[in-house]
């Protein structure tokens, strides 16, 4: 019991600060990756929400705008799918690390997204990965997010954003084997919500500024993102050099 008990909520599988490290890093990676990466592969949704909801903040200035621009129960949605994500990524790897023993698993991890994280940051690298598919979902969902875009707030804002967590992006799957190298579900789930909360800046941008936030990133953003990216590459390589010394 004692071990399942800590594939549940162990925060001290990577040592001490070793969950908080993840965290600053992973929302370090929101924060590259929610203006070089999701405003483009997100930013639809989030600008047909911002539409929706337009005609109820205009009257009301510059504060009803940016409340308006938050879709509080669409990142709420996020938050709670990435959420799940993270906490079965990280109650897996536990099993198998701390219930083998074989605690490298976890530095194998960290070593996986640290990889994922320097191949964002470097276009070359990236060049040379497969392509991944276009985001789709079935076709019962995406006529059931139709219904939500229309009036996403409330329960409905949420209902989108989980529904959206399910979509594939490479970006993803890097903050994944972070939140799976804490080796317990809560931790995996705090890790994937300092994630979604580095892309929300960005987002709120595409919602208050729609395309034209895009075209205002710029070579000079890519630039910052990569930086970032480099950045969070070494911190989790410095943590997966860490747990197998």
């Amino acid at each position: 019991m004692e071990f399942l008990a800590n594939c549940l909520h162990d925060l001290t599988a990577l040592g001490p600060g070793g969950v908080p490290a993840v965290m600053v890093a992973l929302f370090l990676a929101g924060l590259a990756g929610g203006a070089t990466h999701c405003a483009g592969m997100c930013g639809p949704f989030v600008i047909a929400q911002a539409a929706a909801v337009a005609d109820r903040t205009v009257a009301g200035g510059v504060l009803a705008r940016v409340s308006g621009a938050a879709l509080v129960p669409y990142h709420a949605g996020r938050m709670l799918g990435y959420g799940l994500l993270g906490a079965a990524a990280g109650g897996f790897a536990g099993i198998v690390a701390l219930g083998t023993g074989f605690r490298f698993v976890l530095a194998a991890l960290l070593g996986v997204a640290a990889v994922l994280m320097f191949a964002q940051a470097s276009a070359r690298i990236a060049a040379l990965l497969p392509r991944l598919p276009a985001p789709r979902l079935p076709a019962l969902l995406e006529r059931r997010m139709g219904a939500l875009l229309a009036a996403p707030t409330g329960l409905r804002g949420v209902a989108l954003g989980l529904m959206l967590s399910a979509l594939p992006c490479g970006l993803l799957y890097g903050a994944l084997a972070g939140a799976a190298a804490t080796g317990s579900a809560l931790g995996g789930a705090l890790v994937m919500a300092a994630f979604v909360a580095g892309t929300v800046p960005a987002l709120m941008g595409v919602a208050l500024l729609g395309r034209f936030f895009g075209r205002r990133a710029g070579p000079g953003m890519r630039l910052a993102g990569a930086a970032l990216f480099a950045l969070n590459g070494v911190m989790l390589a410095a943590m997966a050099v860490r747990v197998v010394a």
